[in-house]
């Protein structure tokens, strides 16, 4: 009973000490609602320090580090790599294995950075570095090799690329002269190149913080976070490149070095900083500067503990008042001191050993409340570091836009390493603030050198894979003088469809359609009309009213056409079309009704008359037999009959691209071009009679159905075909044949990019090098892909969601090779199709005899509605090879099935009048 009295007695003592010191070290304990306006504080201070006008007044610089990826693995090679920044300045070889199991080699060779050098000038900084480097080379048998070599300089430096950073002020107590606001690069190899006998290529700058992150991110790939708790406190991570204004271009990440040891500096944080730390501040080599950094640092915490212990002293409350020349001494209590005071386990032993070496002569109440001090100005500095490291892990979170985020923080730093407390209680905080994120803690094992030589892994890694996705691509990309090229073919291709001798062989055939008139504004009445040419089949009723209140009005239904279908029997076809139109004339009541029926069929029929229409071959994944060389009209009639329950007159068959030009003809009468740009790709025009040599007559104007899809099947175009392009066509229904259409429309685009990405996974350079049995499938990537992933508000997360419902598990990097990939492939779509426009503007304006060419075109068409980028470069490529033409393009509304209608209505007016 004795004894526990005497342990109550004991551990009120304690108690009653702490509460002591607590009271006097009231303003250094930190509750969840102060830090939490600390983590918010440090998140304005975050996107200040992000945006273009705002970051000059920014005191949280955030640094872009240009380190665009983390490793993935497949680095290999040998590299060097120097570390300046810490007590000791390191040099190391690196070797990467690229053996699956990514792993690496690390040699090191540790050099004392005098004092004379750190506070010198930058000629003898950079000369020892030198010095240093030539001996490690010679130590380890490396001067005959020339070798890559990573610079981890531990310091603020404004970079404007990888290779390149200018010093924007020194830190932890380097006042080397003359470094200030140069390149440090530079510098290092101006020094370099006085040794002729090594041959040494910097090629990456980085900071201690970001070499920690890409070491950690070696082993763990979901480490996006570094963070530094060491003589000096930095942090980094990876951020969307949209949000860095200080950086041009959007696409991607990159990692930003917050230098956050400069938040409060301008004054954010004046009502958490106390007395002493305002005189520690005064008594720095840099006043008023890296505040956030003295109440965090290990440099820093020991002067602090002294700072308090010595009021404390002088107040009488510790060492019966009597303050020692250790107390008197600037930087004679130590973190070390601090670290080993707080080994609880050891009760107050080390306390009281530390304190009586400084001639202190403690009493145990003096060891409790020094030990209680050392605990509150330590636990602040974890405090005040997982606020702001939680008030990153939320931006990460936030750019994600993920309810919950699992990431990997790298760290290192002897304050996290060596204090016996520090990695608990910050990981405890850490994971208070931010509920919401599952963060894991990796120590950096081989430290910041590995990591500089991690990063000229990856940018050598990066370059390599640069060069041989340029080499993919560079097919798609088509100068001015190609274009010309095919512009040029193309118009020679029209002419040869004209010609009566030539006609026969041409691949582009300029199929007569019979549609000699455009709207004039008297037709009227009600038409039916069908629209035929894609998976989906609509039936139309258009009643059309003239004179002053002219409009037109439509009903529609849409019926699908299943695969069996489109590849069966013809009389399935049509059986299947006029089921349809049974459906729709009976929804609408007008069963009985013999309506005047314009029929919008998308595929190349030779015309004999306006409602005949022989097909030449079908498009579009249209495969059903007995219809090649058979008049569709006549079938369709066939099929009425066969049915025998209504009767249509079937004035007119009509191509989709001629009733989209005439239903923009109908609004704008200066329209005489229509072009689809759609799952197919096609365009007709009003041709001169006289220029029609398959058909008799000189007088007027008659609607060529150009067919241009075909293009390129005699091999006029092969050396602008890729080998992708070849893929496509074999892998084809029609092989061989629409070549020009399987470069330009909706239907193929995404197959192309299908067949770019398996190459690129093949060579290594996409997903990881795992062909996924998505990626194999014929088709997965629809053309609507393209047009999600090119959006310009797209971010790349959205990206890897729309890969993720292809199947496709796909990186950062990955996300962006392929948008570069669709950006390629539907450009040339674009330039392509704007280069056969431009012949066929180019034509009209010859044919008017004019210098000048006012004309407009009617255009439908998914990918031109639809696709972000599409027809803008169509449109740029057409007045760029037709100057001399001033070209309007309007979008048609609903343009084959109303344009169908305005035909026959127009073929009836001139039917009537011809009568008459």
């Amino acid at each position: 009973k004795i004894a526990n009295f005497l342990i109550v007695i004991h551990q009120g003592s304690i108690k009653h000490f702490q509460d002591k010191v607590d009271r006097y070290l009231y303003h250094m304990r930190l509750s969840d609602d102060i830090l939490l306006d600390v983590m918010s504080r440090f998140q304005a201070e975050m996107v200040k320090g992000l945006g273009r006008d705002t970051n000059p007044t920014a005191t949280v610089k955030m640094l872009p580090s240009f380190v665009r990826s983390l490793p993935d693995g497949s680095e290999k090679g040998d590299f060097l790599a120097v570390d300046v920044g810490g007590s000791l300045f390191r040099a190391h070889q690196v070797k990467v294995f690229d053996d699956g199991k990514q792993s690496s080699q690390l040699d090191s060779k540790f050099y004392p950075t005098p004092k004379e050098v750190i506070q010198g000038n930058g000629a003898e900084l950079f000369d020892y570095i030198a010095d240093c480097l030539l001996d490690f080379m010679e130590t380890k048998n490396l001067k005959h090799k020339k070798l890559p070599l990573g610079f981890t300089f531990s310091f603020p430096c404004k970079q404007t690329k990888l290779e390149e950073g200018v010093l924007l002020a020194w830190t932890k107590h380097f006042k080397v002269r003359g470094v200030q606001d140069t390149d440090v690069v530079s510098s290092l190899r101006k020094a370099l190149q006085k040794h002729k006998d090594i041959d040494v290529d910097v090629f990456a700058l980085v900071n201690d913080t970001v070499g920690t992150m890409m070491t950690c991110g070696y082993d763990d790939q979901h480490c996006e976070v570094g963070l530094i708790i060491g003589t000096g406190t930095n942090a980094c991570y990876m951020e969307e490149m949209r949000h860095i204004d200080l950086v041009e271009g959007d696409e991607g990440r990159m990692c930003i070095n917050t230098e956050w040891g400069a938040f409060g500096d301008d004054g954010a944080l004046d009502d958490l900083r106390t007395e002493f730390d305002r005189e520690l501040d005064l008594g720095s080599l840099n006043p008023g500067k890296q505040l956030f950094e003295k109440m965090i640092s290990s440099l820093y915490l020991g002067e602090l503990v002294r700072l308090i212990l010595l009021k404390m002293t002088k107040e009488g409350l510790l060492f019966n008042g009597k303050v020692s020349t250790a107390l008197l001494t600037k930087g004679k209590i130590e973190m070390k001191h601090v670290s080993a005071m707080e080994k609880y386990k050891e009760g107050l032993n080390n306390t009281k050993e530390i304190l009586t070496e400084l001639n202190l002569f403690p009493s145990e109440e003096d060891c409790i409340a020094v030990q209680h001090v050392c605990t509150i100005v330590s636990f602040r500095s974890a405090n005040l570091c997982a606020a702001a490291l939680a008030a990153i892990l939320t931006r990460l979170r936030e750019n994600k836009k993920l309810l919950r985020m699992r990431t990997t923080v790298g760290i290192d730093g002897g304050l996290y390493r060596t204090h016996p407390q520090y990695a608990k209680r910050l990981h405890k905080v850490v994971r208070r603030l931010v509920p919401n994120c599952d963060v894991r803690f990796l120590l950096s094992v081989s430290g910041s050198g590995k990591g500089a030589a991690l990063v000229t892994a990856v940018a050598y890694r990066l370059a390599a894979q640069r060069k041989q996705i340029d080499a993919a691509l560079a097919p798609f990309l088509l100068s001015l003088e190609t274009l010309r090229e095919v512009k040029n073919k193309m118009r020679t291709e029209l002419e040869y469809g004209l010609r009566r001798e030539t006609q026969a062989s041409a691949t582009v055939k300029m199929l007569p359609t019979y549609v000699c008139g455009t709207p004039d504004g008297t037709e009227k009445g009600k038409f039916l009309a069908l629209d035929l040419g894609g998976t989906n089949f609509r039936v139309l009723l258009v009643k059309i009213r003239s004179g002053r209140r002219r409009s037109v009005q439509m009903y529609n239904k849409i019926f699908a056409i299943p695969l069996e279908i489109m590849q069966g029997t013809g009389e399935e076809l049509f059986d299947h079309i006029v089921q349809c139109i049974a459906d729709f004339l009976e929804y609408m009541g007008i069963k009985g009704a013999r309506l005047p029926l314009g029929f919008t069929f998308s595929f190349p029929c030779r015309q004999a008359s306006i409602d005949k229409g022989t097909l030449v071959g079908w498009t579009k994944g249209f495969k059903a037999t007995d219809c090649e060389g058979e008049d569709v009209v006549d079938m369709l009639r066939e099929a009425i009959r066969r049915r025998n329950e209504f009767d249509l007159d079937i004035v007119a068959v009509v191509n989709d691209t001629v009733g989209t030009m005439m239903t923009c003809g109908y609004e704008d009468p200066n329209c005489e071009i229509g072009l689809i740009a759609g799952t197919g790709s096609n365009v007709c025009y009003m041709e001169d009679m006289k220029n029609i040599e398959i058909v008799e007559g000189n007088e007027g104007k008659m609607c060529i159905n150009t067919e241009w899809g075909a293009f390129g099947d005699n091999g006029c175009i092969d050396n602008i075909r890729t080998k992708y392009d070849k893929e496509v066509d074999e892998g084809s229904l029609n092989p061989g044949k629409q070549r020009y259409e399987k470069m330009t429309s909706g239907m193929y685009l995404g197959e192309i990019v299908r067949q770019i990405l398996i190459d690129l996974t093949k060579q290594g350079l996409l997903f990881r090098g795992q062909i996924s049995e998505s990626l194999r499938k014929r088709g997965i990537f629809e053309t609507k892909f393209l047009s999600q992933i090119e959006s310009d508000r797209l971010a790349l997360l959205q990206v890897r969601r729309i890969l993720q419902q292809l199947g496709l598990d796909s990186t950062c990097e990955d996300s962006i090779i392929v948008k570069e990939v669709c950006g390629a492939v539907s450009k040339r779509a674009a330039q392509l199709c704007g280069a056969g426009l431009a012949a066929i503007v180019e034509k009209k304006r010859e044919n008017r005899g004019v210098e000048r060419l006012q004309i407009t075109v009617g255009v439908d068409g998914t990918l031109y509605k639809l696709h972000p980028h599409f027809s803008r470069v169509l449109q740029e490529t057409v007045k760029e090879l037709a100057p001399q033409c001033d070209v309007t393009f309007m979008l048609s509304e609903d343009g084959s099935g109303k344009g169908a209608a305005l035909i026959t209505a127009v073929a009836k007016r001139l039917h009537n009048v011809g009568q008459k």
